[in-house]
């Protein structure tokens, strides 16, 4: 065999490590992220925003942003918002969870919400069950049906029956629980739990509202989305997003 058939056969076998060097590094990558993205903290949580980019959410990129860490929701610059938007997590569907998160409200009239088993519906819309928050008065705290208005009002706990009947009980005051959050400009901890037909929400580590929800409309399981509210211009931010899964 001559010279020249040797160097060709050298660089083929070059060429074949190079592509295996490669192969296994991008298997190794992707990998250890997938191995990242799934890690559990010590209470079962696994975080669903990186607080760097918007993978693994659909969203409007009019409207959803990330900046410095945070999942941020904004009107358009000098322009009232006049239509609902939300960011969708497209992860999973999750019936049972936990989702716990911190979140903030800058603006006069600013209104955001949290979307648990929902589904989309087109332009950007949701439709389920919302746990809400405002920088009003009356609806932070409060769980919200798109079709049946408001589950369970802060400061309530109980069973609303198949047939719609409300048989919540009033075990707080609800201006009380109100102290218990900012209104705007500052950081809340929300957060959200859904197993089996019992919803309840907290915020701050207080118990806002509980809900035994046997109502035929009641789902089982579906998106999670953040809601950018329509009216005047505000901002929302999210941040330490993370959910808990029961199988």
């Amino acid at each position: 065999m001559g010279n020249e058939q040797h160097r060709k056969r050298g660089d083929k076998s070059m060429y074949r490590n190079m592509i295996t060097i490669v192969a296994v590094s991008a298997a190794v990558l992707f990998f250890s992220g997938y191995s990242f993205a799934q890690e559990k903290d010590r209470d079962g949580f696994v975080t669903i925003f990186n607080g760097k980019d918007l993978t693994g959410w659909e969203h409007n990129p009019v409207i959803w942003s990330v900046e410095n860490g945070c999942l941020v929701g904004q009107s358009p610059e000098g322009k009232p918002y006049d239509q609902q938007d939300y960011i969708y997590w497209a992860k999973d569907e999750p019936a049972d969870f936990v989702l716990k998160l911190k979140y903030r409200l800058t603006g006069k009239g600013s209104n955001s919400g949290i979307q648990i088993r929902s589904e989309k519906r087109p332009n950007w819309d949701c439709y389920g069950y919302q746990a809400d928050m405002e920088e009003a008065p009356n609806w932070t705290g409060c769980l919200f049906h798109h079709s049946r208005g408001a589950v369970v009002k802060r400061g309530f706990k109980g069973i609303v029956t198949f047939e719609g009947n409300d048989e919540t009980k009033q075990f707080a005051d609800p201006a009380e629980l109100a102290k218990k959050y900012k209104t705007e400009g500052d950081w809340n901890e929300y957060e959200i739990s859904a197993i089996g037909s019992v919803i309840s929400l907290k915020i701050n580590g207080t118990l806002m509202c509980e809900v035994d929800d046997r109502h035929e409309q009641a789902t089982k399981k579906g998106i999670i989305a953040f809601q950018m509210h329509p009216g005047p211009p505000m901002k929302v931010e999210f941040k330490d997003i993370k959910i808990k899964i029961f199988d």
